[in-house]
């Protein structure tokens, strides 16, 4: 069976095989990432392969906010799960969403709610270029209702510190190494049930 490059490096990213500072000289990474991120978090938000029982079918994504785990639904009772950082009460949804677009590195604009409770954003109004200090990450999965884009992402660049808790807002954040993971995993279409 055919592996895509997508898949091949994020295997490797995942796995260690490439170097932090493997670079897109050798057709990966544009910019550094912390293959190691996820030994600063708790043992428990660590990705891995588990059993998980669900209703939804294979390939859906399912997201148990108050729990903060993220699960990638591989079917026959498996699934990938994933520590994550969730919206904080005032911000959380649920429902169903559709990842409509998917872009590594990606520009961040500061939606109306950012820039309303920090004003210094709006010097980003017209988008921070992707990299290192980008609060999207390596990649962003635009979740959209119908036609109708709802502003939250499933996205990188979350601390460590912060994955496990309730922190963005409304997002759903990702340590890179682990978005990197799940990006070459999904694709347009995928359907995203947050709980």
């Amino acid at each position: 069976m055919p592996v895509s490059r997508r898949k091949f490096l994020s295997s490797a990213l995942a796995t260690g095989v490439l170097l932090n500072d493997w670079t897109s000289a050798h057709g990966a990474e544009p910019f550094r990432v912390n293959l190691n991120e996820s030994e600063d978090v708790e043992y428990k938000w660590r990705r891995r392969d588990m059993a998980y029982q669900s209703n939804e079918p294979a390939g859906t994504i399912v997201v148990e906010s108050r729990k903060c785990f993220l699960y990638h639904l591989q079917g026959g009772g498996m699934a990938t799960r994933y520590g994550v950082s969730v919206g904080k009460s005032t911000m959380a949804w649920s429902g169903e969403a559709t990842i409509k677009k998917m872009t590594p590195w990606p520009i961040w604009v500061p939606a109306p709610y950012h820039l309303e409770h920090m004003p210094s954003l709006a010097k980003w109004i017209h988008g921070m270029p992707g990299g290192p200090d980008n609060p999207l990450g390596a990649r962003a999965m635009y979740l959209f209702k119908g036609e109708v884009d709802t502003i939250n992402r499933i996205h990188g660049a979350a601390k460590p510190e912060d994955i496990g808790s309730r922190h963005t807002a409304g997002c759903i954040g990702m340590l890179n190494v682990d978005v990197i993971h799940l990006y070459a995993n999904v694709q347009i279409g995928t359907r995203v049930v947050m709980i």
